[in-house]
């Protein structure tokens, strides 16, 4: 798939700190941080989004993309509730809220288990959007839309 629209991974352990620095995106974009352990999806979410005029990171893992949130602060984290091994979407999104309080959340699953983590998640006091699998992207790009534009109206 990125071979056809000349795009080219990086493995994270490879990509200088300064390469994913804010002060050299393009801030007209609003990041994203893209969450999925199945790659073609965290991949297609990616390119879908870029394509719509977003600046977008790409993670497989929680740890890679709490790794990739603290270099460069993301506006939105769009991750999948229940990643591989290791840290869940709950988790990395409890985790990204409060090292980053700026940045705004939207989960998505197919797994019907995730009503519990995210029924911990509000015990902890984080209320996060929770999307179905599979979101259509036009619903997708809808919901990203509103929520930072939520944002923007809480901080006018």
């Amino acid at each position: 798939m990125f071979s056809e629209l000349n795009c080219k991974v990086i493995p994270l352990a490879k990509v200088p700190k300064a390469a994913v620095d804010k002060a050299g995106l393009t801030r007209e974009k609003r990041l994203v941080l893209v969450v999925d352990d199945e790659h073609i999806i965290a991949d297609t979410l990616s390119v879908i989004l870029s394509k719509n005029g977003f600046a977008v990171m790409t993670a497989y893992d929680g740890e890679s993309a709490l790794e990739l949130a603290r270099i460069s602060a993301p506006d939105l984290l769009l991750s999948d509730v229940m990643l591989g091994p290791g840290m869940d979407g709950t988790q990395l999104a409890i985790q990204v809220t409060t090292d980053l309080p700026d940045c705004k959340v939207l989960l998505f699953s197919g797994h019907a288990a995730t009503a519990v983590l995210l029924a911990s998640a509000r015990q902890q006091g984080h209320k996060f959007t929770l999307m179905a699998k599979p979101v259509h992207p036009r619903d997708l790009l809808a919901r990203i839309s509103e929520t930072l534009t939520l944002e923007q109206d809480l901080a006018s």
